[in-house]
């Protein structure tokens, strides 16, 4: 059964898929109504958090009144990931109290390090695809009358292998791969097409009269900007994804003024050393310009290499609070991207940064960010 939702990507109509977490919800919801109600259905549905409907055939549903399994084949459409084709399996079966215990069987990787979505020794299993498979297994357990507890493990028969050829080893998730997505949806795209994309849309909005703009690299950023209330009306965010740089040069081909830079330190630190793509392919250097800073800001060889060997950069900000050393780190940081963004630009327009963390909140802003910001409010 094929996933029909496209995007248009310049002028070419790219297949979308849907993400592991989207199939391990999927899976889950048809072993608990294996479970619960003794048959499962069909076909499988869930609405996925960018509120796009997904249905599935299951590939199998076998159980009892013990124990129910179901397994679901992800579907990356047309983007290029080695997942697509890979089984996802969801196990549930009664547990005694009331709680939905959610956890990760084989080809599920462990999280080994701190600093990332879930905490030491848990599967990896983002809290986003957590929350899908605890809806979906609520919603049959409600239906059903049953009141009991589930256990949910989530298992990739096919993880431990693919995980080789992953990040996952070197950030501190071992075994296997981890459960990822947060909209739910897998939107394909070429470099040139994500950077065409980023084009058009900075386009309408200059074509619309706007001359300040709001850059971020993905759904991290607009959530951040939402909650704090820093999305001033009348003002265009574009998606940069990894192209920081393209699309810095693009707002300064269209007669952009102000462009207010937002995102996730573990993105943007990378700007700090004048890496202006982010992706890791091109470059991982975040712990490294971490610790340099730290160094200029009076931390001792010791703290440098645990900097150094850290899985995030969340993981790297624990060690600098517990030498009081974040603040500091983060203004000389903040200065080097303000210092390499002013240089890409190179006059067209006034830019500035600001910087979050998933775990931390407002990092910071660079000194040019902070007067845009208070110039935005008036």
């Amino acid at each position: 059964m094929a996933f029909e939702v496209y995007i248009r990507s310049g002028q070419k109509q790219l297949r979308c898929g849907y993400t592991t977490g989207t199939c391990a919800a999927l899976a889950a919801l048809g072993a608990a109504r294996m479970l619960l109600q003794g048959s499962c259905p069909e076909h499988l549905s869930l609405v996925t958090p960018k509120g796009i409907p997904v249905t599935v055939q299951p590939l199998r549903c076998t159980g009892d009144e013990a124990m129910a399994e179901c397994a679901v084949v992800k579907d990356a459409g047309d983007d290029a990931d080695v997942t697509d084709g890979m089984e996802v399996v969801a196990q549930v079966r009664p547990i005694p109290g009331e709680e939905i215990v959610i956890d990760g069987g084989p080809g599920v990787g462990r999280v080994t390090k701190p600093g990332l979505d879930q905490p030491v020794g848990s599967a990896a299993i983002n809290h986003i695809p957590r929350q899908m498979i605890r809806q979906q297994v609520q919603a049959v357990r409600e239906e059903c009358g049953y009141e009991g507890g589930l256990s949910v493990v989530i298992s990739l028969p096919a993880g431990e292998a693919l995980a080789k050829r992953s990040f996952n080893p070197m950030l501190g998730v071992e075994g296997g791969l981890s459960i990822l997505g947060t909209s739910g949806i897998v939107e394909p795209m070429s470099q040139q097409a994500i950077v065409d994309t980023i084009a058009l849309e900075q386009r309408q909005a200059a074509a619309a009269g706007a001359k300040r703009l709001i850059l971020t690299p993905g759904n991290y950023g607009l959530d951040f900007l939402r909650e704090q209330g820093w999305l001033p009306q009348g003002i265009p965010v574009v998606k940069c994804s990894n192209f920081i740089g393209d699309a810095l040069d693009i707002a300064a081909t269209l007669g952009f003024e102000t462009l207010l830079l937002v995102g996730h330190i573990g993105k943007l630190v990378k700007l700090a050393g004048g890496v202006m793509n982010t992706h890791s392919r091109y470059a991982d250097c975040r712990t490294e310009l971490i610790c340099a800073h730290a160094a200029v800001c009076g931390a001792g060889r010791e703290l440098c290499a645990r900097l150094l060997s850290a899985a995030t950069t969340d993981a790297c900000l624990a060690l600098l609070e517990e030498e009081q050393l974040r603040e500091a780190v983060m203004q000389s940081l903040l200065a080097a991207i303000q210092t390499h963004l002013e240089r890409r630009v190179n006059g067209a327009y006034r830019v500035g940064a600001l910087l979050f963390s998933n775990q931390y909140g407002l990092l910071g802003r660079t000194d040019t960010a902070a007067e845009i910001l208070r110039q935005w409010e008036e």
